[in-house]
């Protein structure tokens, strides 16, 4: 892992991008370090000037880049740049990330229900997720304004990431997790990347509570989802998904729903790119929480007449959370793409998950939920058994491997798709029978 070469100076100064409060419309420098807006404390965007080409000519000028071995263009999200931080110049810090696959595995979309299901693979990341993408464009930013320490609260990939980006830019790191609520894979990246590790009594709400605290006490540089920047790295996993697909929109797009991060940068991706002529036409969004730990999912059957807060408890552990910090701006997303929100069981999305692995793809299990809901929705009625789905898979399969142990290990009746480690006698005999067994 390298650091990306430096972006070459654009032939003019782009016009100076701003960010703006999504609930007053109250506008801030693009610089400015607060997380949040200052006359009503709501969630801020960032709100670029349009690019100079288009339609057409944008989609060439992008397309011109895929395949780059070297330089700016290699990473999935500086490809991007016009479209994520315009201004970035020579600050971007790249490993790189992005390039991520859109899979089509026959077994996954024949279990779903699905005529065409393909699965954007994140885990293919430097450190195994989605959350990679913010995290560069969080982390130029944070060079940008002169930060001296980043922070975030975590459930573990949120962590994983700011730790290798906050190491790769030299910048002290805190990450406050929630005790005995972090996977294994991801607790042990946190502290191999050098981050300082604080461990913290109560759920991820606590810690995000506590961490914004810190950063308005503190000075800290916060960067969990409600930091704008990150939202706009995350937009190019539907920018390079859009690009895979010839510029041709899917029907749906699936993805799981935690922090709703996701939800609302697809939201804002799929927004600015009808607007800015590289889509026709834009695809719904499915986004899918697990029944422990969904909150948005109770609000969207109210129709969002109000947000709603849980205690969360799910084998999911990446949305493992009952207080979203994007829930405004996911909101917005669902309306403008005439979306929907759905729950589903952690025996559905461990299904899904054992299904995903066994095509040989894999995937943690808050990843599964995105193919447990393309099931459920197909089944339901609300997705058609011909349309053409993306169902965006958030972690690899590493990231939590307690929880396949205990799948594949667990007492009878055995769950679907289970397959037990199985104890011989050192014996080519006992090999033979396995062989026939499984035959």
């Amino acid at each position: 892992m390298t650091v990306a070469d430096r972006a070459p100076p654009s032939p003019s100064p782009p016009a100076a991008s701003r960010q703006r409060c999504a609930a007053c419309g109250h506008e801030l420098a693009e610089t400015d370090p607060r997380q949040r807006c200052p006359n009503c404390t709501g969630l801020l965007e960032i709100r670029h000037p349009p690019p100079a080409a288009t339609g057409m000519a944008l989609r060439a000028l992008l397309d011109a880049r895929c395949g780059t071995r070297a330089g700016p263009f290699y990473s999935g999200v500086w490809r991007f740049r016009e479209l994520v931080l315009p201004s970035a110049g020579d600050d971007v810090l790249s490993y790189p990330e992005g390039n991520t696959p859109l899979l089509a595995r026959p077994s996954v979309a024949q279990w779903a229900g699905a005529t065409t299901l393909l699965l954007k693979h994140e885990g293919h990341n430097p450190t195994g997720s989605f959350k990679d993408r913010g995290m560069t464009v969080g982390v130029t930013h944070a060079r940008r304004v002169r930060a001296t320490a980043v922070a975030c609260a975590s459930t573990g990939n949120t962590g994983a990431s700011l730790a290798a980006y906050a190491a790769l830019a030299g910048l002290p790191a805190l990450v406050l997790v929630p005790k005995g609520r972090v996977a294994l894979g991801k607790l042990t990246q946190l502290l191999a990347y050098g981050a300082r590790t604080l461990v913290v009594p109560g759920d991820f709400d606590t810690c995000l509570d506590l961490a914004l605290k810190a950063s308005e006490q503190l000075g800290v540089y916060l960067l969990n989802s409600i930091n704008p920047f990150r939202v706009e790295g995350q937009k190019t996993i539907v920018l390079e998904l859009l690009q895979q697909l010839g510029w041709e929109p899917p029907d749906w797009i699936l993805v799981p729903a935690g922090n709703l991060g996701n939800t609302a940068a697809f939201g804002k991706a799929l927004r600015e790119a009808r607007e800015w002529g590289l889509i026709r036409r834009v695809p719904r969004l499915a986004a899918v929480q697990a029944e422990g730990a969904a909150p948005f999912a109770l609000s969207f059957a109210e129709g969002f007449a109000r947000r709603h807060r849980v205690e969360a408890h799910t084998v999911a552990t990446a949305i493992s959370i009952g207080n979203p910090a994007s829930y405004d701006r996911a909101v917005t997303a669902i309306r403008e793409t005439d979306g929907v929100v759905t729950a589903v069981s952690d025996a559905e999305i461990l299904e899904a998950k054992a299904v995903v692995d066994a095509s040989g793809v894999g995937c943690e299990p808050a990843s599964a939920a995105s193919v447990a809901g393309a099931r459920q929705l197909i089944n339901k009625g609300v997705i058609r058994r011909g349309d053409r789905l993306v169902a965006v898979l958030t972690g690899h399969i590493l990231k939590d491997p307690d929880a396949i142990t205990r799948y594949h290990s667990g007492t009878p009746p055995p769950p679907p798709h289970a397959n037990p480690p199985i104890e011989i006698e050192a014996r080519v005999a006992e090999i033979a029978r396995v062989l026939s067994a499984r035959g």
